[in-house]
């Protein structure tokens, strides 16, 4: 089954490999998740109220022609528009290991959403 390449923006370049849409509506509805959190986090209790709950981090893995695994902790970032994920694409000859603003991240996935849909 031949999929469209996904490009993802880095901070410095970007990387391109074959992502199928349905990896890619899962992975949306996962960073989906991440941006609740992010928000939970941000939101910080009036002066005098509890400390917020630690919020889970987001491990997303795809394994196809490539292995792809985003994982962001939602507990160090102030803003939603301040987090980066941590990136890792790799395949049997290489590994490229980076950061990657979500933000980015977000515009890439639904860019290639529209063009697969």
């Amino acid at each position: 089954m031949s999929s469209t390449p996904l490009r993802l923006n880095l901070i410095e370049g970007s990387v391109s490999f074959n992502f199928s849409p349905q990896a890619a509506q899962e992975l949306k509805a996962a960073i989906d998740q991440l941006m609740e959190r992010l928000k939970a986090v941000s939101a910080k209790p009036a002066a005098g109220g509890s400390k917020a709950s630690p919020q889970p981090p987001l491990e997303y893995r795809y394994t196809g022609e490539v292995f792809l695994e985003i994982f962001c902790n939602p507990n160090i970032w102030p803003t939603p528009f301040a987090a980066k994920v941590l990136l890792t694409v790799r395949d049997v000859s290489i590994r490229l290991t980076t950061e990657a603003e979500l933000t980015r991240v977000i515009e890439d996935i639904n860019q290639y959403l529209e063009q697969v849909g």
